[in-house]
């Protein structure tokens, strides 16, 4: 749940110069005349190519988060090949629900075997957000890839609406969701193809009641919930990676096939037990040079949940994968359907519309039409291919060549239309 709210800045920063970029050589020159007979600061401003940062308007409406306005000041570092290097993204912003806010971002590419960000920000009531995280050694070509990732997270608008493939949206329950993480990667590099790689996650959950006026409280429409409760978790996981990819963050073609297992103990500091076995493929194939397929598949089985918090069982819905975790379903909204086990498919063509040359970096318009699949179960032999949730919908992306991809997604479904926007593919 937070990554698409720390993601939704720089995305919103991608689309709009996509959107601009068109009119942006007329604009600057048309700006530059007009700006003849003006101070130099004012011909500085108003030339798209040396203002000292874009003023980007913030409009985000969702079912679940609410509408939030706002504006992001952008300052782009661009190195002597035109790719972006650095985004400095901070913004004010007023929620419909929490009141004014304001959060800070910086987004660091400096090479392509590492990234690291750092995000934090708050509202008047209820809502409180950080983290940062580092990577290195995402091309595979020395021994070891690693990273560290820390966040804390405070959400008023998470929803619950019962266990099982069929929750009805009339059992729809609101919570609070405060949590912090610290989580710790290390992956041995086999071939720049095979990777082992093992994590550890130190973390806690606390479920707070709702505070969203025109919902029920989750603990008072399901008060035996496991998880309603303050919990800690020390979760180990191992994933074992095959990835043939010509790109981690913008692949045009190969696999990637991944094996995941993890449990959960309490222990000396974790106070819930459980364990989880999930498989994921996703395949790209380029059929022309401005069209490529994309498509993934993935199933998660939980051997032993019965200690499990909801929180961390399977889940469907949204518009993020995660490895071993929760799956899109992009017709509707995060973490629609719970249980124990999953089951998700999907596949996109996108499809490069334009190309531009805009404030010093090459920028592609991608469109991408899609479907997603994907259902939850309780009992381990269920048939996943049957009683399936589907979904379809558009992608719009603007992709900055090699590092970032801003995206927005609408999707249409049973329940109606639903939103995202983020940064990064969905997989």
């Amino acid at each position: 749940m937070l990554s698409g709210r720390i993601a939704r800045g720089s995305s919103l920063v991608l689309l709009t110069l996509a959107a601009c970029a068109r009119a942006d050589a007329a604009a600057s020159d048309s700006a530059v005349a007009a700006a003849d007979d003006h101070p130099g600061w004012l011909r500085r401003w108003l030339d798209p190519s040396t203002a000292p940062f874009i003023p980007v308007p913030e409009i985000d409406v969702s079912p679940v988060a609410g509408a939030t306005i706002g504006l992001i000041p952008v300052w782009l570092s661009v190195d002597e090949n035109e790719e972006i290097r650095q985004i400095i993204a901070p913004d004010i912003i007023h929620s419909q629900y929490f009141g004014w806010g304001a959060r800070g971002r910086i987004f660091a590419y400096p090479s392509k075997d590492s990234q690291w960000t750092i995000v934090g920000g708050g509202k008047q009531q209820v809502e409180r957000e950080f983290d940062a995280s580092y990577v290195n050694g995402l091309v595979r070509s020395d021994t070891w890839t690693w990273s560290l990732h820390t966040n804390f997270d405070r959400s008023g608008t998470p929803r619950f609406y019962g266990l099982g493939n069929h929750s009805p949206m009339s059992a729809q329950t609101n919570y609070v969701d405060n949590q912090g993480h610290v989580e710790a990667t290390a992956g041995w590099n086999i071939t720049q193809q095979w990777q082992v790689s093992y994590t550890l996650r130190l973390g806690f959950v606390q479920i707070g009641a709702a505070v969203l006026p025109s919902l029920p409280s989750i603990d008072t429409r399901f008060p035996q919930l496991p998880g309603l409760d303050r919990e800690e978790e020390l979760q180990q996981r191992m994933i074992l990676t095959y990835d043939t990819r010509d790109s981690i963050t913008i692949p045009r073609k190969g696999v990637a096939i991944f094996a995941v297992a993890g449990y959960s103990n309490s222990g000396i500091w974790g106070s819930v037990s459980y364990s989880f076995l999930g498989a994921e493929a996703r395949v790209y194939r380029p059929v022309e040079p401005w069209l490529t397929v994309a498509a993934h598949a993935a199933l998660r089985y939980m051997p032993s949940a019965d200690r499990a918090p909801f929180w961390a069982l399977s889940s469907i819905g949204g518009d993020r994968s995660v490895v071993g975790e929760r799956q899109p379903l992009r017709a509707f909204g995060d973490d629609r359907y719970i249980d124990r086990d999953s089951f998700a498919a999907g596949a996109e063509l996108r499809t490069r519309v334009e190309q531009f040359k805009v404030f010093a970096t090459n920028l592609s318009i991608e469109l991408a039409p899609f479907i997603d699949l994907g259902k939850v179960f309780s009992r381990d032999g269920e048939n996943p291919l049957v009683h399936l949730h589907k979904g379809g919908g558009l992608g719009v992306r603007a992709v900055a060549s090699p590092f970032i991809v801003g995206y927005v997604d609408v999707g249409f479904g049973p329940e109606g239309l639903a939103v995202f926007t983020g940064i990064n593919y969905p997989f």
